[in-house]
């Protein structure tokens, strides 16, 4: 399995995108309290799709459409029944025998996987996962094979699109139900049955907080979990003794009984790792800690998880698994070159390595690449007759060092937050509150340029730290101009009202300020809209100049960002009304 995780916070449209946009094959398989349905992709296209009910078949979709009639589908899967092992998915005999056309038979297809998508979208919690050893050849779900010599695939976008309609349609005319319950959890009274609505976060804008590793069942309560955990132990660990496996479920079972921690969580974590039962048991752990999880074993992934959880804030950490671990895919020094790059291309994500008690060397040069803790992570030939009770106690620690490391570093940013935000309650004067914001975002970043938005035009206002000098600005930059008559990563941030943070090779930044400023040693770079009356007034730019890169908590800053434009609406509002006072009455306001 090399991506598992939960949709509770991580919603099946995040997935597919993700299928999509890194060329994923197999079959990704969503669990819920109803059943459990399958998409099949092929390069990121989904070829076919499997509904948890046995009713929503292509069969019936094709009668139901008036495609074949009922006498015709009997017929078919009579035949299918008397060929054995040797038949033809159920599309290709229909196809054979001339009883459907190639269109009619691909529209059924795509309303297939749209009505499993759309049921998906009803779940609010469930698991998922990509076997990329399996692309499906079933009947029930893979209707083009290769003995068609094609393969008509769907666009992932336009279904997508197209289900999302359908839902909702079928929303707003009372069609559909939403799933309440968690999967793998006890059905505890209390828990949340309120009304839900899918907003823009849940279809794929939303929070990647809380994921999970899969749980291969659905289960309806406590006695129905223990059970799937021996199982899952039975299943993937099988080179574990029967003791062992006793004792790692005994561990698991007891996590088992204990509620997950209450409240949205503002962890989470990506697992790089191949072991498939060590991340079963990280997830599962994480997970009774309120720590969200996705795991992966292909480093193509990585690019694209990384950039959405950390594009929610929170603090995210990416764990990465010992080169030693079972079918590690890297060698040492690739391992850490890894490390080195995930640092260099996504500084916001904390780093955990994980290496094996015969790895010194490499255990110190990862904390020289900037991971923030090393793990020892047990192995057969360094701990034997311990190593289950290494594990335990690794497993045991992980998530309370998580937890430890998100509170302490949460605590210092809210105390930070309220500060800034007295500091521009204070302020009265317009240029004051500008000013102020601009020295939030210097107190993260090396630079900071304020810039003020013209008639199709930038221009440089005020700076801190250019030239090195970080008590004033540099005069050379002040007064630069920088156009906004073409497409840029500026004007975006302008006409969208949105703050971007990230790398950025962006023609307009390179051609006109960096050329004033000069370049930071990485391309990592912010910019904060100052909004007043709805309007964009200035930009506050920021980078890190000559010094690395560090964790940003940008959602703190766009909240300085938003309360730096209200504090500024109600200075210009009392501006405007002290001048409209006739003199000799100032005193009676």
């Amino acid at each position: 399995m090399s991506f598992t995780g939960d949709l509770e916070h991580l919603s099946i449209v995040d997935v597919i995108q993700l299928l999509h946009a890194t060329r994923k094959s197999g079959t990704l398989t969503v669990r819920g309290r109803k059943g459990e349905s399958q998409l099949v992709f092929s390069g990121g296209y989904i070829i076919s799709a499997n509904h948890f009910d046995n009713s929503v078949r292509i069969g019936n979709i094709l009668v139901e459409a008036g495609v074949i009639s009922r006498e015709v589908l009997d017929r078919a899967l009579l035949e299918q029944q008397r060929a054995g092992e040797g038949r033809k998915p159920l599309v290709a005999t229909l196809l054979e025998w001339g009883s459907v056309r190639k269109e009619d038979a691909y529209r059924g297809l795509e309303a297939l996987i749209e009505l499993t998508v759309v049921e998906i979208l009803t779940l609010r919690r469930g698991t998922f996962d990509l076997d990329v050893n399996r692309v499906t050849v079933s009947d029930e779900y893979r209707y083009f094979p290769e003995k068609l010599h094609e393969e008509i695939t769907l666009h992932t976008e336009n279904v997508l699109m197209d289900a999302l309609r359908i839902y909702d349609e079928k929303k707003r005319d009372g069609l559909l139900v939403e799933e309440e319950f968690a999967v793998g959890a006890p059905d505890l009274a209390g828990d949340e049955t309120g009304d839900f609505s899918i907003s823009a976060d849940d279809l794929g804008l939303g929070a990647l907080e809380r994921i999970e590793r899969k749980i291969p069942q659905v289960f309806l309560g406590l006695e129905d979990r223990c059970p799937s955990i021996q199982r899952t132990i039975q299943e993937l660990g099988a080179d574990l003794s029967d003791k062992e496996q006793e004792e790692l479920f005994a561990f698991l079972g007891r996590l088992g009984n204990t509620a997950p921690a209450g409240g949205a969580p503002t962890l989470s974590a990506i697992l790089f790792s191949p072991d498939d039962l060590f991340s079963y048991c990280v997830t599962t752990v994480c997970r009774q800690a309120g720590i969200s999880v996705v795991t992966t074993s292909e480093e193509q992934d990585l690019a694209p998880l990384a950039e959405q959880l950390s594009s929610r804030g929170g603090q995210t950490t990416l764990i990465l698994d010992s080169p030693a671990s079972p079918g590690f895919p890297l060698p040492a020094e690739d391992a850490a070159r890894l490390l080195r790059r995930v640092r260099e291309h996504h500084p916001r994500l904390a780093l955990i390595q994980l290496a094996s008690p015969l790895e010194p060397a490499f255990a110190l040069q990862a904390l020289k690449d900037g991971a923030v803790a090393v793990f020892p992570r047990p192995v057969r030939d360094a701990s034997g007759d311990t190593f289950l009770e290494d594990t335990l106690r690794l497993l045991d620690a992980l998530p309370l060092y998580l937890r430890r490391r998100g509170s302490d570093g949460g605590e210092a940013a809210l105390a930070q937050l309220g500060k800034a935000f007295m500091e521009l309650r204070a302020l009265r004067e317009p240029p004051e509150i500008a000013q102020a914001l601009l020295g939030t975002v210097a107190g993260t970043f090396e630079r900071a340029l304020t810039l003020i938005v013209r008639e199709g035009e930038l221009v440089v206002e005020r700076s801190i730290g250019m030239g090195g000098d970080r008590a004033a600005g540099t005069p050379s930059s002040l007064g630069t101009r920088i156009p906004l008559d073409r497409p840029s990563v500026l004007r975006d941030a302008i006409e969208k009202r949105a703050a971007f943070y990230g790398e950025t090779d962006d023609e307009i930044v390179k051609g006109h300020l960096f050329p004033t400023i000069g370049a930071p040693l990485h391309p990592t770079v912010i910019l904060l809209p100052l909004v007043c009356g709805g309007k964009v007034i200035a930009l506050i730019y920021g980078d890190f100049g000559h010094r690395g890169v560090a964790p940003v908590r940008t959602e703190l800053l766009e909240l300085v960002a938003g309360e730096a434009g209200l504090v500024l609406e109600t200075a210009l509002y009392r501006r405007k009304r002290e001048r409209t006072v006739p003199e000799g009455t100032a005193s009676d306001r």
